[in-house]
C-alpha cells in the first residue's frame, strides 16, 4: 500500500485536527480558555491521549477502507475534508462532538459484496482497536477507557444506515451481514457509554 505525499499530509492534518477538536472537547475548553490552555501541561496530556484514541481509531478505520479496497484491485486514497475539519475543531469548543474528518475513494469495477466488504472493514477495525484498548485500561485507566468508548462509537456510528455512512452500503449488500455487525457494535457503544 502506497501512500503519496498530498495523502500523508491529508492524513496528518485530520489526525492532527481531530485530536485537537477532541482535546477541546475532553477539557471543556471554550473560546476564551483557549490560549491559557494550549499554554499549559493540560493541553499536552490532551492532545496525546486525544491522538492515540481518536487519531488511531479515525486513522486506522480510513486505512482499512484503502486496504480492502486495494486487496479488490481499486485505486483508492484518503482526502481530508478542511471544510468539516474546522468544524469539528468549532464543535470541541462549543462542548459538541461531530467529526467527518473526509474519506477513503476508490474507482474501479466492484461486486455489491466487495464493495460491502470495503464499507465494512472500518467499523471492524474500530471493534478491534477496541478490544486492544481493554487490557491498557488496567496500567493506564484514562487511555485505555476512552480508547475502548471512543472505538465502540465510532464503529456503531459508521454502521449507521444512512447517508454515505458505512452501515448504508453494508446493509445494501446483506442485510444479515448488516445486522450481525450492527446490533452487537450499538449494544457495545451503549455499554461504553453507561457501563465501561
Amino acid at each position: 500500500m502506497r501512500l503519496d505525499r498530498r495523502e500523508i499530509r491529508d492524513l496528518l492534518v485530520a489526525w492532527l485536527a481531530l485530536g485537537l477538536a477532541f482535546a477541546f472537547f475532553f477539557e471543556r475548553v471554550r473560546p476564551n480558555t483557549i490560549v491559557p490552555f494550549l499554554l499549559s501541561p493540560a493541553f499536552v496530556s490532551a492532545m496525546v491521549v486525544s491522538l492515540l484514541t481518536v487519531g488511531v481509531g479515525f486513522l486506522l478505520h480510513e486505512l482499512a477502507h484503502k486496504v480492502v479496497a486495494i486487496h479488490f484491485d481499486q485505486w483508492a486514497r484518503f482526502q481530508a475534508d478542511y471544510g468539516m475539519l474546522l468544524v469539528a475543531i468549532a464543535g470541541g469548543l462549543a462542548g459538541i462532538v461531530f467529526a467527518a474528518p473526509g474519506a477513503v475513494y476508490h474507482r474501479g469495477q466492484l461486486t455489491n459484496r466487495q464493495h460491502g466488504l470495503i464499507a465494512l472493514a472500518g467499523p471492524v477495525t474500530n471493534l478491534a482497536l477496541a478490544a486492544l484498548f481493554v487490557p491498557v485500561s488496567l496500567f493506564a485507566p484514562l487511555l485505555g477507557s476512552r480508547g475502548v468508548t471512543i472505538n465502540l462509537l465510532l464503529a456503531a456510528f459508521n454502521l449507521l444506515p444512512i447517508g454515505a455512512l458505512d452501515g448504508a452500503t453494508v446493509r445494501d449488500w446483506n442485510t444479515a451481514v448488516y445486522v450481525l455487525a450492527f446490533v452487537p457494535s450499538l449494544l457495545l457503544a451503549i455499554w461504553a457509554i453507561f457501563g465501561f
